[in-house]
């Protein structure tokens, strides 16, 4: 019964695999407004990096937690590049098809601090988080790429702890690693405060991450994660999930292309307003994991370490 179930599951899981997901943009996601409200036209991943940090900040329906992020990310930025003039720095909020006022709440940073600095991208439809990073990834500038996200649930400073988790991985292999804001350390306190059926499912989770994906990651799901570009550009080049399950498929790619790792605890404070549904959410991404694992096993999808970067 159970070979003839998995059987069933992976028959299911090859069949419904999609190809490599193509980068597609719909022509007003080529461009970003300068602050006279003129469309230029966003660069490539594939250029030459130009300042030492990207941040990119997927939103959805964010108008509401979005300013208390970006105040102390900004904050945070500007004090540094004033104590480090040579620190450059761009922040790209990804607005990820949101019904509400989230870009034009975004673009007035971006008429506060200048378009060189802040850049909001529109998408015409929602991509998920997955989807929405990918595009800020592939638009950046930086030497090193931030995921953030936008509720500020993780406290932007912390991003130091990251820089040095990622310098203790050198020498970089082609120049790729990555640092995993983590949770894990604040795992007790939380149980204590979640009912048990939540937590059942959180250790649901982190069996299923372990058994079926990613080794040695205690937290996966941690929105605040920094990588090199090179480490980006292979990751994210690689990557289909496109919704919540797609940390789990990027650490679980940057694993087979034996790209350093480095999980790092870092502050991280729980705020109202997730668009996670506990349950559902925790199922589809229970099956996410499941498909993950099964399409690569059997070969509908596939990593070839001489794949070129996007």
């Amino acid at each position: 019964m159970v070979p003839w179930l998995l059987t069933k599951i992976s028959f299911v899981a090859f069949i419904t695999a999609t190809e490599m997901p193509q980068l597609h943009r719909h022509e007003e996601e080529k461009f970003f407004l300068n602050v006279r409200g003129q469309r230029e036209a966003l660069p490539s991943i594939q250029d030459s990096p130009t300042k030492q940090l990207s941040v990119v900040v997927p939103s959805y329906n964010e108008e509401k937690r979005l300013p208390v992020m970006m105040d102390e990310a900004l904050g945070y930025l500007e004090d540094r590049q004033k104590q480090d003039p040579t620190f450059t720095y761009e922040v790209i909020i990804v607005d990820d098809g949101s019904k509400d006022q989230t870009s034009k709440v975004a673009f007035k940073y971006c008429q506060k601090y200048g378009s060189d600095k802040v850049r909001v991208i529109t998408l015409v439809k929602n991509r998920g988080k997955g989807g929405a990073i990918r595009m800020g990834v592939f638009s950046s500038r930086g030497k090193k790429i931030l995921m953030a996200d936008a509720d500020g649930a993780t406290k932007f400073p912390d991003i130091e702890k990251l820089e040095k988790g990622l310098n203790d991985l050198q020498p970089w292999p082609d120049q790729m690693a990555i640092a995993c804001g983590s949770r894990a350390h604040l795992e007790k306190e939380s149980i204590a405060q979640r009912s048990y059926f939540r937590t059942l499912l959180m250790y649901g989770f982190h069996f299923l991450v372990w058994f079926l994906c990613v080794k040695g990651i205690r937290d996966t799901q941690c929105g605040f994660k920094l990588l090199t570009r090179e480490a980006a550009s292979r990751t994210f080049s690689s990557l289909h999930i496109e919704r919540w399950a797609f940390d789990v498929e990027l650490l679980y790619i940057a694993q087979f292309f034996k790209i350093p790792i480095a999980e790092i605890a870092v502050n991280w404070t729980e705020i109202e307003g997730s668009k996670l549904v506990p349950f559902w959410s925790w199922l589809q991404m229970g099956k996410d994991l499941l498909f993950i694992r099964l399409r690569y096993l059997t070969g509908a999808w596939r990593l070839e370490q001489t794949r070129k970067m996007n």
